[in-house]
């Protein structure tokens, strides 16, 4: 594809030159604030509903919850790999193809919304029972989804839109966006479940309305880009130019999609096999869905992170600054390790206050929240350093090992046991397919990316040899 470069004045920029330890909690900070705050849009529809309805309620969501799921990787797939294309570009000071991109992925975030909006209202049955939903849950869950799904396009856009908005260096903007959102939200949702007695309804409009006002303020930053001047030009599709945006997303969207299929499998099995227990089927779809919520705001910390390292990661691999992609790889890890650790402690050691959050229950429902805790997310640390080196090779251009990463966690080693598992060991061998996988991913990661690191070295040793001059900002760089 040809391509024009609109700048060839050689400036610095902060990517290039400024503190790696500094950036990265300029761009993560914002990020992680958004992440899981979208996150938390799911998780405070089921406390309030817990806490109006009971387990049926929070069931329900649970089995909505790949509806959700799906959508949000339409958002990544999009997104992530718009902010991706862009940072890159702008790196390798291409501004003109980096405006292509983000025009692109803007339409295709919107047609991607509407389009899943209308397949999920005609097939919202079948998909419901397809999603495991049981008969006791069905009519709560039909109820939900129904009202959710209006809501899924304006999310598809903010949240693909906002990976763009922090490619442009505002964090900050894409962290507003998504907390007025989430504010707005959690105030309508005991106002319309518990004042207008709306239950699983008042949950559902609650959240579209929050995520219609997310939108809009995620649209209004198209007249405040910093690197490149939109106009409305940008917004007729180039087929290369969507090609590499949806290629670079492509493991963030499988990432996303492959949870969808993880989940629905699994509500499946804890039905099948929970109705042959003392549990019964409704506990366990209740109970491992707030697990599996729960867990996602550590997820979420940890992608937040990885998707603030992405723009430092993508400009200096364009400009050949091979030392600070090293040494942002390696800040990430450490933080991002630090943080599930944390989580590990509030997942093993104190899983009763969280279960508590989502309303009274007895004593058979704790017990099962608790073994889902201690033994689904027993090795959640180690996919924590998995998930950012997945990151970190879609931020670079290598799509198919990101991909691949993406995929081994979440199918190649997650799916086997969550199907074999249960038929030997009941409905504990569901549970514990998650740390088999969670280890055997951070093995497929750390043997790839000592490879990565190993050939980062031999590049730079290649351009200190052939003698280049050495930017500046990779002088700046190497001494922090």
């Amino acid at each position: 594809m040809s391509q024009t470069l609109s700048q060839t004045t050689q400036v610095s920029h902060p990517l290039e030159t400024e503190k790696i330890s500094r950036l990265l909690r300029r761009f993560a900070i914002p990020c992680i604030i958004s992440l899981v705050v979208n996150a938390l849009y799911n998780i405070v529809d089921q406390i309030f509903i817990g806490q109006s309805v009971g387990y049926l309620g929070t069931a329900a969501t649970n089995v909505s919850f790949p509806m959700v799921t799906i959508a949000f990787a339409f958002a990544l797939l999009i997104g992530d790999g718009g902010a991706a294309y862009y940072s890159i570009k702008l790196g390798g000071r291409y501004k003109d193809s980096a405006a292509k991109g983000v025009g692109n992925a803007l339409v295709m975030l919107l047609v991607s919304g509407i389009v899943f909006m209308v397949v999920g209202l005609i097939f919202l049955e079948p998909l419901l029972y397809f999603f495991g939903a049981t008969e006791a849950v069905f009519p709560y869950a039909k109820a939900y989804t129904s009202i959710i799904l209006f809501g899924l396009p304006f999310m598809i856009i903010s949240a693909g839109f906002n990976s763009i908005i922090r490619a442009d260096s505002s964090p900050r903007y894409a962290m507003t966006s998504m907390i007025v959102g989430a504010v707005i939200n959690t105030v309508l949702d005991p106002i319309l479940i518990f004042g207008f007695d709306m239950g699983v309804e008042g949950a559902a409009i609650a959240t579209i309305i929050g995520q219609f006002i997310a939108c809009l303020i995620s649209l209004w930053y198209l007249r405040r880009f910093q690197n490149i001047q939109f106009d409305r030009r940008l917004l007729k599709l180039d087929s290369d130019t969507c090609k590499t945006v949806l290629s670079f997303g492509l493991a963030s969207f499988i990432t996303q999609a492959s949870i969808t299929v993880i989940i629905i499998i699994m509500n499946n099995s804890l039905a099948y096999y929970g109705a042959a227990s003392i549990y019964g089927a409704e506990i366990p779809l209740s109970a491992l869905g707030i697990v599996m919520k729960v867990n996602m705001i550590m997820i979420s910390i940890i992608i937040g992170i990885s998707i603030g390292a992405q723009p430092i990661w993508g400009y200096n691999y364009g400009a050949k600054n091979y030392d600070r992609v090293k040494q942002t790889y390696k800040l990430a890890i450490t933080v991002s390790l630090i943080c599930a650790s944390v989580a590990f402690i509030f997942f093993m050691f104190l899983p009763d206050y969280i279960i508590a959050l989502f309303g009274k229950t007895d004593e058979l429902y704790k017990e099962f929240a608790r073994k889902c805790f201690r033994i689904f997310l027993m090795f959640c640390i180690a996919n924590a350093f998995q998930i950012v080196t997945s990151i970190y090779f879609q931020a670079t251009g290598n799509p198919k090992i990101s991909t691949l990463l993406s995929l081994s966690r979440q199918i190649i080693f997650l799916l086997p046991p969550l199907i074999i598992l249960p038929r030997i060991f009941g409905l504990e061998g569901t549970l514990y397919s998650g740390p088999i996988a969670d280890i055997l991913a951070f093995a497929l990661a750390l043997v790839l990316i000592i490879r990565e690191m190993a050939r980062l070295d031999k590049k730079q040793a290649e351009m200190m040899q052939k003698q280049e001059p050495k930017p500046e900002a990779l002088i700046k760089g190497a001494s922090l």
